[in-house]
């Protein structure tokens, strides 16, 4: 089918002709007049509307000029051979490419179809930003380009402005995309991209799968699934509660396809000093009783160890406290010491936004995490470019970096009240001081060797006196207060 109308004119009977040829498509592979995508520069395929609305939408926006393959209105999402350039076949293309990225055509096919989309898009970007620059390609051009964005808060028609300005100053024939839609194609085919998943305002439930999808209100709270304006009104379609998710696996291929990063891999097991000595996560014990347990896991040195880490923060400077944001990042253990804490390898999966933090309803946001950690313990196939093989790619969770909230929230354990010590639990020795409303644990001492001085002196460490009903810790206050100034003690 010829689809040259898509660079045309809007006002030409050419793109007129084929803006019905795209309407017929659809009909023809089960889509009704009620409900169709829309694939105009506004929409982006983000809604869907009538047959009627979308034709209009295309006369006055215009439609996406990489739409090229109608995957949203029924064609199949099969990805083309790849056309070897003048230089050389495909493979020798890769390797000119500037992440190392070498996969031999004998290995395409071992290769997942979303991994093949990054591999097609690798092989289209390693040309110039435009014909004779040496200093950027298009991909690292756009990358700093998104980059400001982000950092400045420019909005989406601003950028779109922007890349139409700088591709009218570059010579002809340049590569820069024309619209922030292009551009954010080009990026989520990098692994960059990301899914909005609505939730209840009240923590209750994600809306995915086929059961809550089509939902408009919760069926555990009865709360809308719809924001609620000043009026009490509701705005439907503009979700009260959003969990910002980024995909874990495509992330991890994208690693492993970058030569140096993929000889990184394997530190833990080929670079590391084996001496008995804590020099990295893989000399812990931790790591050990994976081994022990499941040395099918440790025999393949590429798996991963993974650390979770969640903790919540303001945004907003200022005095405006109606608002939280928890991100929940993964640590990779495989690493060298030097690379584990990294920004470029720390991975941000989900982004939790609301006006008040979730707590310990958190574990209905990690839900698409935890799938996505379970698949990949049953195990993903994933090519080695530094090995030049396609291996099963596994990982654990071993560990959970946060603060003592944070750790009663992601495990469920009490850290507030007589029971607050995770290790002790009910053997935690809690005293309430009523005059300061607070609970203190105290008797450390016990877990001091058996003859230790220290574990005889009791009015030293825990006496407290009762005055009129209160309770007042004089712990090292007396003491200290026995060797010290009258100028320094008043610090106390």
């Amino acid at each position: 089918m010829d689809r040259s109308w898509l660079r045309a004119d809007r006002r030409t009977k050419e793109f007129q002709r084929g803006v019905n040829d795209l309407l017929l498509f659809a009909y023809g592979n089960g889509y009704t007049e009620e409900k169709i995508s829309c694939p105009c520069t506004r929409c982006a395929h983000s809604k869907s509307w009538k047959a009627q609305t979308v034709k209009h939408h295309l006369f006055q926006y215009g439609i996406d000029q990489t739409y090229t393959r109608w995957i949203w209105h029924g064609e199949s999402n099969l990805v083309e051979s790849p056309v070897p350039t003048e230089t050389g076949s495909t493979s020798e293309s890769i390797n000119q490419f500037s992440t190392g990225m070498d996969i031999p055509e004998d290995h395409e096919d071992d290769i997942s179809s979303d991994y093949s989309d990054f591999v097609n898009h690798v092989k289209g970007e390693h040309q110039p930003l435009y014909p004779g620059c040496e200093s950027y390609t298009k991909l690292k051009a756009l990358v700093k380009l998104y980059n400001l964005k982000a950092k400045h808060g420019m909005s989406d028609a601003c950028f779109s402005d922007v890349l139409l300005l700088i591709g009218s100053m570059l010579p002809e024939g340049n590569n820069i995309p024309s619209s922030f839609t292009e551009a954010k194609k080009t990026l989520c085919s990098l692994g960059m991209g990301y899914e909005k998943i609505h939730a209840c305002p009240n923590d209750c439930l994600l809306y995915r799968g086929e059961r809550d999808e089509d939902e408009t209100t919760c069926r555990i709270c009865k709360a809308s699934r719809w924001k609620v304006n000043r009026k009490g009104e509701e705005l439907e379609g503009v979700p009260a509660k959003v969990l910002w998710y980024f995909p874990l696996i495509p992330r991890l291929r994208n690693l492993f396809s970058t030569l140096h990063i993929a000889k990184e891999m394997t530190w833990h097991d080929t670079g590391r000093q084996k001496d008995g000595k804590m020099r990295h996560p893989a000399d812990s014990k931790t790591w050990k009783d994976v081994d022990q347990n499941w040395p099918d896991f440790a025999s393949e040195t590429r798996n991963l160890r993974l650390a979770l880490s969640a903790d919540g923060f303001n945004p907003f400077h200022g005095n405006r406290t109606d608002h939280s944001t928890w991100p929940v990042l993964l640590s990779i253990y495989n690493l060298p010491p030097w690379l584990c804490m990294k920004r470029r390898y720390i991975m941000l999966c989900l982004l939790i936004s609301g006006p008040i933090e979730s707590g310990n309803d958190i574990d209905v946001y990690l839900q698409p995490l935890i799938e996505d950690l379970q698949e990949l313990w049953r195990g993903k196939q994933v090519y080695d470019a530094y090995k030049e093989e396609s291996f099963i790619l596994r990982g654990i969770l071993l560990w959970t970096i946060s603060d003592y909230p944070a750790l009663g929230n992601l495990s469920g354990n009490v850290v507030k009240g007589y029971n607050a010590c995770t290790v002790c639990i009910d053997q935690t020795k809690a005293t309430r001081l009523v005059n300061y409303r607070k609970t203190v644990v105290m008797r450390h001492r016990r877990w001091l060797p058996r003859h230790h001085p220290y574990r005889k002196q009791k009015s030293a460490f825990d006496n407290t006196i009762e005055k009129e009903g209160c309770s007042y810790s004089i712990n090292w206050r007396a003491s200290f207060s026995k060797s010290t100034t009258s100028e320094e003690s008043c610090l106390w």
